[in-house]
């Protein structure tokens, strides 16, 4: 992994991290001296993580946010800026409805479940930027987790497919608007990754899609930790507006 500690901890805020990928990107800072607050719609699943990880000697606080309301979102953006030197250095977008989705024909999606859909997955990110953007420190770094299946357009999934193609037009919008600040925005689109969401929507999660990439075998967390950690550190200084799809050569075979 990129080795991207710095002479200072950095102010990082993780959403959707109780678990799953969120839990590993929260770890993966904190293990590298920043200071995290790890947010998610289960406010007892964050606390929970985060205790388990500062009793490690890590510092990092547990909060409970609803990334789809706007004064939610505020607070978290205090309480993170609180929780840190004053501002915020990094905030990667994660919640995101996945697991609990069930596949259907576009014509059979629930409005109400597409509404639900569109509101954690594309508004959450928007309003988690907008609450945390005037406490954001020069040179920040805002990662949008984004989501492979916009490049493959996975059938029977149109809600949760086009929410993910929705991160990826805001990511660039905000990289636009936030670059006069020395502030990058960029997008990463995992594959099918074994967290425990996966493992509850597909029996066969552990075989999934190896057949079609070029690494023959599981998408790991700590193989999207890497792309992340990429590019929220100053290496990355350079790169905005981007797309990262991770997910070991699966989408060009």
């Amino acid at each position: 992994m990129i080795d991207d500690t710095t002479s200072s901890p950095r102010t990082v805020l993780v959403t959707g991290a109780a678990g799953g990928l969120g839990r590993a990107f929260a770890e993966a800072f904190a293990r590298r001296g920043d200071v995290v607050v790890i947010a998610d719609i289960d406010r007892v699943g964050a606390e929970r993580a985060a205790a388990e990880l500062a009793a490690e000697g890590l510092t990092v606080t547990g909060a409970g946010v609803d990334v789809t309301d706007a004064s939610s979102t505020a607070e978290l953006a205090a309480l993170t800026a609180e929780a840190g030197r004053g501002g915020i250095d990094v905030v990667i977008n994660n919640a995101a409805i996945y697991a609990t989705l069930t596949r259907s024909p576009f014509e059979d999606i629930d409005e109400t479940e597409w509404d639900r859909v569109m509101a954690v997955n594309l508004k959450g990110p928007w309003l988690v930027a907008r609450a945390s953007s005037p406490l954001l420190n020069t040179g920040a770094r805002i990662v949008n987790i984004s989501s492979a299946t916009v490049m493959s357009g996975s059938a029977q999934w149109a809600h949760y497919v086009a929410s993910k193609a929705g991160v990826i037009g805001l990511t660039r919008v905000l990289a636009k608007e936030l670059g006069a600040r020395g502030i990058t925005v960029n997008a990463v689109a995992p594959g099918f990754t074994l967290t425990e969401a996966s493992h509850s929507l597909m029996p066969d999660a552990e075989s999934y899609g190896i057949d079609r990439g070029s690494i023959k075998r599981p998408i790991q967390p700590d193989d999207i930790v890497g792309a992340v950690l990429f590019l929220a550190s100053p290496e990355s200084a350079f790169v905005t507006g981007q797309t990262l799809v991770v997910d070991g050569g699966r989408q060009f075979l």
